[in-house]
């Protein structure tokens, strides 16, 4: 029966439906976002290479928009697809609808506010000068009490679930929750000093390691452990197939929860942080390879049986390579945090060419593939309006990753080694001018990639336009024997 008969039929019957309106919202408010957040992101690129794109404007300067399109990216487009996955996710495992739908929809608008809040005060120049958590106290309030409603919303859902089981999505879900709201109430503890200045709270190197803890953090739970919940629901939902191993996948969850927390040290080496802190960084980033790699063969694996498919679902393909690209990621940052490969890697753009692996080939692609397996559902169709759209999108993303990355770790690579080459007598080889000047090439390829992944984007964008235009809002029902058990 089709999403839409199942809705017709349950209009003369007591039986209940998803709530779904607000994963529509957020699912369509990350489309919107990604496009901004991206466009925000080859405009600075474009920067670096032609700094005179500022055009004299303080509010268009780089040191200004860049923290716009971290948090972007970020929290604007990751989080609205985090809080639309997850809706979906807990109540489709649980059999039930969402606990406080009210308090659902208040989540929407409120982290909407959030984002325009950050679009207003970022490029003004008003900033708290920390990584990923720039946005001033007030902000900040604003985004706790949303995260506690968040909070109260989805374990609820699980609290009034209708199996007894919890599958382990929710689980990645949830601590990513518990995770973000602890991060984000300690490190954004701060003096407010006007409406909108503060001081932290911590001072020196404290300020710098509790920084760290969480900015390591925010990648560990926000940018992973969420986006692990999408794929240990839609990669076996989307090849038809169970997961690889349900208990791997729990030895996975234990083992990177445990292990993440303790990794942040290693954005601090040769600092004045304590010597034996930084090590225990480095330990704990190296014993991270292990869960990691275990999640990314559980996923890939569960395509067992089932290879074929991807020469036909670009979905899929979506799925599968964003998993190549975290093993990839999950590699490279351990190697990244032994001591003396990061004597030669840091203040680099080896460290730019990291992140960015991982933000678009794990994270993107996760969230393309997930939003286009949900957003057809959402309306009533089994499919988007243009699959030859997706083909297209994963081609262009794909390539246009491979182009900043590589330009990313040629640039970083050769500036470390221009920086630590000295002549017999101890003076430098070259001046940081001549490295910056070697390093234009690389920026420019680097910005032709994010041209092509902001072209899928925008890709993305009219296909879902198009399917929603195409499809009709459905309401689809709670299974009726496990909603009546």
């Amino acid at each position: 029966m089709s999403a839409a008969a199942a809705s017709a039929g349950t209009r003369g019957t007591a039986m209940p439906s998803y709530d779904d309106r607000v994963i529509r919202q957020f699912s369509l408010a990350a489309v919107l976002w990604g496009v901004v957040g991206m466009t925000v992101g080859v405009f600075i690129a474009a920067q670096l290479a032609w700094p005179e794109l500022n055009f004299g404007i303080p509010w268009l300067s780089y040191g200004r928009l860049r923290p716009l399109h971290t948090n972007a990216v970020i929290f604007a487009f990751g989080g609205c697809a985090l809080f639309a996955t997850s809706y979906h996710v807990v109540q489709r495992t649980c059999q039930t609808r969402l606990f406080a739908p009210w308090l659902a929809e208040l989540t929407f608008w409120g982290w909407q506010l959030v984002i325009v809040s950050a679009v207003i005060t970022l490029p003004l120049g008003i900033t708290s000068s920390k990584e990923y958590a720039e946005l001033e106290w007030p902000i900040d309030i604003l985004i706790t009490l949303v995260w506690v409603s968040y909070a109260i919303v989805f374990f609820g859902t699980i609290g009034m679930r209708k199996v007894r089981h919890i599958y382990v999505a929710n689980w990645f879900f949830g601590a990513f929750i518990l995770a973000v709201a602890l991060l984000h109430v300690v490190n954004s503890a701060a003096l407010p000093v006007s409406l909108w200045k503060s001081y932290s709270a911590y001072a020196g190197v404290q300020d710098a390691m509790v920084q760290w803890w969480y900015g390591h953090n925010a990648v560990g739970f926000f940018l992973t452990a969420g986006f692990l919940g999408m794929m240990y629901y839609y990669i076996p939902k989307q090849a038809d197939r169970p997961v690889y191993s349900y208990r791997l996948s729990i030895v996975h969850f234990w083992a990177l929860i445990f292990t993440y927390m303790w990794a942040g040290p290693h954005h601090l080496h040769y600092t004045a942080l304590p010597d034996w802190v930084q090590s225990v960084g480095m330990v704990f980033s190296l014993v991270l390879l292990a869960p990691s790699w275990g999640g990314m063969i559980n996923g890939i694996m569960t395509l067992s049986g089932a290879w074929h498919k991807l020469r036909d679902d670009p979905i899929l393909k979506f799925l599968i390579v964003s998993l190549s690209f975290y093993g990839m990621s999950t590699f490279e940052g351990p190697m990244m945090s032994i001591k003396t490969v990061n004597a030669l890697s840091h203040y680099t753009d080896w460290t730019i060419g990291h992140v960015h692996s991982g933000a678009l080939g794990w994270v993107g692609l996760i969230s393309f593939g997930s939003l286009y397996y949900l957003i057809p559902r959402m309306y009533g169709r089994r499919q988007m309006y243009s699959v030859p759209a997706i083909e297209l999108h994963f081609w262009i993303a794909t390539i246009g990753i491979v182009l900043y990355i590589a330009a990313m770790w040629i640039a970083g690579v050769m500036q470390g080694l221009m920086w630590r080459s000295v002549n017999p007598d101890g003076t430098l080889v070259y001046s940081f001018v001549e490295s910056v000047k070697a390093t234009y090439p690389f920026y420019v390829v680097r910005l032709l990639g994010g041209l092509l992944y902001l072209a899928g984007m925008l890709l993305m964008a009219w296909n879902v336009v198009m399917t929603v235009r195409a499809g009709q809002v459905v309401r689809e029902p709670v299974p009726a024997v496990l909603a009546t058990a």
